[in-house]
Order: C-alpha cells, then structure tokens, then sequence
C-alpha cells in the first residue's frame, strides 16, 4: 500500500497580514472618531434645542404642538426623534399633512398643512334629543371649532362620532354633490341630513320660511327648481306644512 502524500503546510502570508491589520486600524479608528462626533454633537451646548418654529399654522393649536416638544428643550437637537414627534403631530385634528425638520444648529422647524372645513357637523349626544357642533372636512374628519373663528357653511346631520372616517366621508361626499347640482340655489340651504345617501333631505329658506324638502338620490336642482315655482300654489292650499317630498317628480306632496 503506497504512503500518503504529507500537504504541504501553508505559508504565511505577510502581505495579507499585514492588509489585514491594516483595515482592522481602520475600522477601529473610524469607530472612535463616530464614537467621539457622536459625544460632541449630544453634549456641545451650541446644539441644545432652545428655538421651536411652527409655520402654517391658522387654527391648528400651537399649544399642542409646543406641548410635544416641550420636553425635548435643553437637549441635543440630534437627540430629537423627528418621525415620533411627527406621527404626534399629525394626530392634531386639523393637521392634514406636517413636516419636522432639524435647522442648524439648534432649531427644530414643523411646518403644517391645515384641513379645511366644509360643513358643520351636528352630532347627536347619546341617550339625548340635543345635538352639538363640530366642523368635518372633506375626508370625513371632525375638527374642533376654533374660538373665535367665523364659517360661512352648512350645517350637515346624519354623521355621528361612532360612524368611521370612511362612512362619514361618503356623507360628506353626498352633500357636497348635491349642493353642486343645485348650482346658486344651494345658498338657500342651511342644513342637509345625509343619514342616508338614497334619500337626502336639506333644510331650505324658500321666501323667508325655513322647509325640510326630500329630494332623494338625484336630479337635485331640477327636483328643486320645480318645487319653487309651484311653491305659491302650495302655500295657498297647505299654509302650515313646511315639509315636502319631492322624490317623485310629477308630483308633491307633503307630510
């Protein structure tokens, strides 16, 4: 049987090692330099967070935003977690859209896009017959009413605090198309209930009396404009009724 052949022991390599040791000085000094950078940019007092900028800003509270950062003051401005404190900002209710960003060397800036109201929403109180006033947007959002702060728009009903963001976009949705079909009339409504996007109803002021009128799913200014020129007529026969169907088109009655 033949002997087996011996491998030959490897050679050390001096070129290698020494490439080697080389990086590992490499890496262990950019270690110490990130390790020092990071230490002065924490503790050099030129970066402490003393300035808070807040721009566009109408009716969002300032105070709640300045609430978020308030324990941040005195801090490294690169200690600040800038997506944290913007998720908290954005859950502001008139917050659509925020950005937060550091400015050297020790300003955070937040920068806001406001919601914009298009309607009243009249909220129904649990287990009452009373009602309360929030504004909503388009998105179906309920924002606080800010003090102070006037708003030509109308009221909508049929939107509650339990129904979703989405169901109450829907609503919202369908009054905002009926008082496009109704064109110039729609300065003469005051309030549309939109509980149900099938039958819509609005409150209108028609020669000075406030009318609930039901108008249904469509042809809203037709419906209207029809109501108004037999509306004399009507008034002479029915003086007390003030709420009338107007889903059918050939015919109006009242309840």
């Amino acid at each position: 049987m033949p002997k087996p052949v011996a491998q030959p022991k490897p050679k050390f390599n001096v070129r290698i090692a020494l490439r080697v040791s080389l990086w590992l000085l490499v890496l262990a000094s950019v270690a110490v330099a990130a390790t020092e950078v990071r230490s002065f940019i924490v503790n050099d007092a030129r970066f402490r967070f003393e300035k808070l900028e807040i721009r566009g800003t109408v009716y969002t509270s300032r105070t709640r935003i300045q609430s978020i950062f308030a324990p941040d003051f005195n801090r490294s401005v690169f200690q600040i977690t800038l997506a944290e404190h913007r998720r908290h900002v954005l859950a502001i209710d008139w917050v659509r859209t925020a950005s937060v960003m550091r400015v050297w060397p020790n300003r955070i800036v937040v920068s806001v896009a406001e919601r914009q109201p298009v309607a009243f929403a009249k909220l129904p109180i649990p287990g009452t017959m009373r009602h309360w006033l929030s504004l909503v947007d388009n998105e179906g959002i309920l924002l606080s009413i800010p003090p102070k702060a006037r708003f030509s728009l109308p009221v909508l009903s049929g939107i509650t605090e339990d129904q979703s963001d989405e169901e109450r976009k829907l609503r919202v949705d369908a009054m905002m198309h009926l008082m496009a079909d109704l064109g110039p009339q729609a300065k003469d409504i005051s309030e549309v209930n939109a509980a149900s996007e099938q039958d819509m109803r609005v409150i209108a002021d028609v020669d000075g009396q406030a009318v609930e009128l039901w108008l249904g799913d469509q042809r809203y200014r037709s419906r209207y404009l029809n109501f108004l020129s037999h509306y004399p007529d009507i008034r002479k026969r029915e003086e007390r009724a003030n709420v009338f169907d107007l889903r059918l088109d050939d015919r109006i009655t009242t309840r």
